[in-house]
C-alpha cells in the first residue's frame, strides 16, 4: 500500500505534485492546520504530515496519529511541534533548514543598512514633503565591527557577506570551530568579548532554554555606546522591556526586529521609538525562499518513505539516499545483535557499549547505534524504535558508548555489541556478508557462524560429550525440525554455545523439557524479525 500524506498547511503545487510523482498518494487540504478538531478527526489516517507554521502538532495531535511516520516542517523553525512527544512515538521530525539560508541572511544585511542609513525614517519624512538632510545622518559600516550570535547555516552566510563589505566580523558559537571561523575569515570570540567589541549584533541562534534572554539587561550594560542590535532570528533571544530601556537611554543607538516575544506583534512597546525598524517576520518571507522550502520538505519526506532516507531530521540520525542501499543491511545487523542481547537479558541494563570494526567504522554510526538499541529495547517496550530508542534509553538512566577501529580479523567490518547488567556483561557480534544478509560470527566471546532465522533456539552448556545428542533426540521425539544447527566453544572441555535455526516456535512444554535435559545451562527461544 503506497504511503499517504496530509498536506494541512498551504504548500506550493509543484510540491504536492513531487508527492505524486514518488508514488506518494497526498491529500492537500491547507486549511486543516487551523481547525484543531478536524486535524485531530483525521490524522489517523496518514504516514506522513506537511506542515508550515499554522498546524499545531501537539501532543493531543501525536496521539491520534496511529500510522504517523514522519512530520515534514517547511521551514526552519518548529515551535509549532511537540517534538519529546513525536520521539517518544518514533516519528521524525524534519525541517528544511536551508532553504530560507539565503533569504534570511540578506534580510538580517538589509536591516544592517536600514539602521546604518536609518532609511526607513527617511523615506517616511521625504515622502511626507520634508527636506531633513541634516536629520538624518547615518554611519557607514565599512571598518565597523559585527558581532554574529549563532554562526551556523545563516550566521555564516551573513559572516561573508560581511567579510565582502569590509567589515570586522567576530562571532560567538559554542559548535564553530577554529578552521571554520578562518575559512569564514571571521573571529571566533567569547559572547563577553562580543558585546564589549561589536558595533553592530546580530542574531542568528535558535530559541533554547540556553539562549533565551541572550540580549537582557546585563548584556546591554556589557555593549559599546551607540551598537546597534539585529534579530531576524527568533523572538525572544531579546528581552524587548530591556532593549525599549537600552534605546531610550541612548546605550542601543538602533534596533532592527523582524521577529517578537509574541507574534503576531500588534503593540510591541517598540513601535514608533526613533531609529528602530520593525518587519513582521519577513526573514523567509521570499519567492525563493517559499519554493524552495515546499520543494525540500517533499522531497525529504518522500525519498523516507519511499526509500528509507532520512534527511535533517531534528530527532534521528540522518541516512542520505546514497548510502541507505548499503546502510540499510547493517541497520538490519545492529537491531537484530541488540534484539539478541535484549531477549537474553533478565536484569537492569547499566551500559551498552558497540564496537565498529573495519568498513562499518567507517558508516553512520549514529544511524546504527540507534538501530542497535532499539532491538535492545523491543522486549521491553514494544513500541521502540530508531527514533524513540536512544531517548527511552537516557530515561532508563543507560549508558552509551561507541568504539571505532581499523580491522582487526578476517571479516571486512563486524558490529558487536556489549550489555553490562548488574550481573554480567555479555557480547555479540556479527556481519553481513555479500547476499546482504546479517550473521552472527561471536557470542560471548565464543566465534561461530549462524544464519540468522525468525525463529531459533540459544544455549549454553559445559563441552562435555552426549549433550548435542540429547537435543537432538528431544527434537526429534516432539516433532520439531532443525533447518541449522551451529555450535562454538571457548575450549574443549569450556563452555560452550549453540544456535539452532527452527521451522516453527517451541512450546512452553517442550523448552521446559530442553531445560531439563543434564548439562544444558540456559536455554533461551529467540524471536528476529527477518
Amino acid at each position: 500500500m503506497a504511503p499517504r500524506v496530509l498536506v494541512s498547511d498551504k504548500l506550493s503545487t509543484t510540491a504536492v505534485q513531487i508527492f505524486k510523482d514518488r508514488g506518494v498518494e497526498v491529500d492537500y487540504l491547507p486549511d486543516v492546520g487551523k481547525d484543531k478538531e478536524k486535524l485531530l478527526e483525521i490524522i489517523g489516517q496518514y504516514d506522513g504530515l506537511a506542515i508550515r507554521s499554522a498546524t499545531k502538532v501537539t501532543e493531543k495531535v501525536i496521539a491520534a496519529a496511529g500510522r504517523l511516520r514522519v512530520i515534514g516542517r517547511a521551514g526552519i523553525g518548529v515551535d509549532n511541534v511537540d517534538i519529546p512527544s513525536a520521539s517518544r512515538k518514533g516519528i521524525i521530525v524534519m525541517n528544511t533548514p536551508f532553504g530560507n539560508s539565503i533569504t534570511t541572511a540578506e534580510h538580517a544585511i538589509a536591516m544592517m543598512f536600514g539602521l546604518a542609513r536609518q532609511l526607513p525614517a527617511a523615506d517616511a519624512s521625504t515622502q511626507a514633503g520634508k527636506w531633513e538632510k541634516n536629520r538624518f545622518m547615518g554611519i557607514e559600516i565599512t571598518g565597523k565591527t559585527l558581532g554574529i550570535i549563532g554562526c551556523g547555516n545563516i550566521g555564516s552566510i551573513v559572516a561573508t557577506r560581511a567579510v565582502g563589505l569590509k567589515m570586522k566580523v567576530i562571532a560567538y558559537d559554542p559548535f564553530l570551530s577554529t578552521d571554520r571561523a578562518a575559512h569564514l575569515g571571521v573571529e571566533k570570540v567569547e559572547l563577553d568579548e562580543l558585546f564589549h567589541r561589536a558595533d553592530f549584533i546580530t542574531l542568528h541562534t535558535p530559541l533554547t532554554d540556553k539562549t533565551r534572554g541572550v540580549i537582557d539587561a546585563d548584556a546591554i550594560a556589557m555593549m559599546k555606546r551607540g551598537v546597534r542590535i539585529i534579530n531576524c532570528a527568533r523572538g525572544g533571544l531579546v528581552v524587548e522591556a530591556d532593549l525599549v530601556e537600552g534605546l531610550k537611554s541612548g546605550k542601543v543607538a538602533g534596533a532592527a526586529i523582524d521577529v517578537f516575544e509574541t507574534e503576531p506583534a500588534v503593540d510591541s512597546p517598540l513601535f514608533g521609538m526613533e531609529n528602530v525598524i520593525c518587519t513582521p517576520h519577513l526573514g523567509a518571507s521570499t519567492q525563493e525562499a517559499q519554493e524552495n522550502v515546499a520543494l525540500q520538505v517533499a522531497e525529504q519526506m518522500a525519498d523516507y518513505l519511499i526509500e528509507g532516507a532520512v534527511s535533517n531530521a531534528l530527532n534521528m540520525p540522518s541516512i542520505s539516499a546514497e548510502e541507505a542501499p548499503i546502510l540499510t543491511p547493517f541497520v538490519k545487523l545492529a537491531e537484530i545483535l541488540g534484539s539478541f542481547a535484549g531477549q537474553v537479558t533478565e536484569s537492569p541494563i547499566q551500559e551498552i557499549e558497540i564496537l565498529y570494526d573495519g568498513i562499518t567504522a567507517g558508516m553512520n554510526t549514529k544511524a546504527l547505534t540507534s538501530a542497535a538499541v532499539a532491538g535492545l529495547l523491543k522486549p521491553l517496550v514494544q513500541t521502540v524504535n530508531m527514533v524513540s530508542a536512544p531517548i527511552m534509553a537516557k530515561e532508563r538512566g543507560i549508558r552509551l558508548s561507541e568504539v571505532r577501529r581499523d580491522k582487526t580479523g578476517v571479516f571486512d567490518g563486524y558490529i558487536k555489541v556489549t550489555v553490562t547488567t548488574e550481573k554480567q556483561t555479555r557480547s555479540i557480534a556479527g556481519t553481513c556478508f555479500q547476499d546482504g544478509k546479517p550473521r552472527f560470527i561471536q557470542i560471548k566471546g565464543i566465534n561461530m557462524e549462524a544464519e540468522v532465522g525468525r525463529y531459533m533456539l540459544y544455549t549454553t552448556n559445559r563441552d562435555t560429550p552426549g549433550v548435542i545428542g540429547q537435543l537432538g533426540t528431544a527434537f526429534g521425539k516432539n516433532g520439531v525440525n532443525i533447518a541449522n544447527f551451529q555450535l562454538g566453544r571457548d575450549e574443549q572441555g569450556g563452555n560452550a554455545i549453540a544456535l539452532l535455526y527452527l521451522d516453527e516456535p517451541l512450546s512452553d512444554e517442550f523448552l521446559a523439557e530442553v531445560r531439563a535435559l543434564a548439562g544444558i545451562g540456559q536455554a533461551k527461544p529467540l524471536v528476529f524479525d527477518v
